[in-house]
């Protein structure tokens, strides 16, 4: 499979999405980086990720958590969904032949800020009572969303 991405690799993408992750009114997140950098490869392992996806805004029911999560795809279709923020990592771990439904939902949402509605993007990968979400509000976010529900989707709905 090519492509694939180390654990240092996935840190990489993650410091870069700290840095973007603050607003401008908002105090620079706080990351204690050599820390979360070896969480990372702790909770990877030697594992090889196929599908990073980054939630620059995060779900609702993070909100309390961090500042943004981002869902990782293994070359071993295992999710792994990390939430960072300041002083807070979490990451929840299911593999894709555990999840009861997968679901994209293409529409608008009304953005309160803009005062106009805008559309999204989101994938649920769902599982008992958990959802990992996947959110896309700009186009370019949009590709990576919908590569990441295709890679879902052909593991759990292969063609015969």
């Amino acid at each position: 499979m090519a492509g694939l991405m180390s654990a240092d690799e996935i840190f990489e993408k993650a410091q870069n999405a700290a840095a973007a992750a603050t607003n401008v009114d908002e105090k620079a997140m706080q990351i204690d980086y050599p820390a979360l950098k070896e969480k990372i490869r702790a909770a990877l392992g030697d594992r090889k990720v196929a599908r990073c996806h980054i939630n620059k805004f995060l779900p609702e029911g993070y909100e309390d958590q961090g500042r943004f999560n981002l869902v990782l795809l293994t070359a071993g279709n295992v999710v792994f969904d990390m939430v960072i923020g300041d002083s807070y990592f979490r990451y929840d771990v299911v593999s894709v032949s555990q999840l009861d439904k997968v679901q994209v939902i293409d529409a608008m949402w009304d953005n309160k800020e803009k005062r106009k509605e805008e559309p999204f993007l989101s994938l649920r990968l769902m599982h008992a009572e958990e959802a990992h979400l996947l959110l896309a509000l700009e186009d370019e976010e949009r590709t990576s969303l919908l590569a990441f529900a295709s890679a879902v989707s052909s593991v759990r709905n292969p063609e015969k």
